[in-house]
């Protein structure tokens, strides 16, 4: 089995999880990426929205069942998206605002300052997005909120 490796971290101006919005806003974030794994980047500033996948330093333990801000009922860990997780990997798509060597000024990531970077990956919209995906328990309920 290969061993997990950190390529950068995340410079964020939310120090707390509390300060850091759910599922991202519209603060700048820059992305460093490690000198050594710099090279990687060739060609990702043509693209506008990147794949960030980042280690959940801060997170202790979890549970299986969550309840969510979304609703009063609780559901389970895999059909949430609790940062409270077995592995603590996160995943969110970030607009790419620009790049400048190996940093990457990005909008719409909620790590905060010192999170640990694992992946970044493209964003193609011809075979990331999923026009006809289910939103599940999520289909009648607010994002602002609770229940409708």
């Amino acid at each position: 089995m290969r061993e997990l490796k950190f390529i950068g971290i995340i410079h964020s101006p939310y120090k707390t999880r509390s300060e850091a919005p759910h599922q991202g806003g519209n603060e700048t974030c820059d992305i460093e990426i490690f000198k050594k794994y710099e090279e990687g980047l060739k060609d990702i500033e043509a693209f506008s929205h990147l794949h960030i996948f980042y280690w959940l330093h801060k997170t202790k333990g979890f549970t299986l069942s969550v309840n969510t801000p979304w609703d009063d009922e609780p559901h389970g860990l895999f059909a949430t998206r609790s940062p409270n997780r077995i592995n603590p990997i996160a995943y969110t798509a970030v607009e790419l605002l620009e790049r400048k060597q190996n940093i990457l000024k990005v909008k719409g990531l909620d790590a905060i300052e010192g999170t640990p970077l694992i992946d970044i990956k493209p964003y193609i919209s011809r075979i990331d997005t999923k026009p006809n995906a289910s939103l599940g328990w999520l289909s009648n309920k607010s994002m602002s909120g609770k229940k409708n």
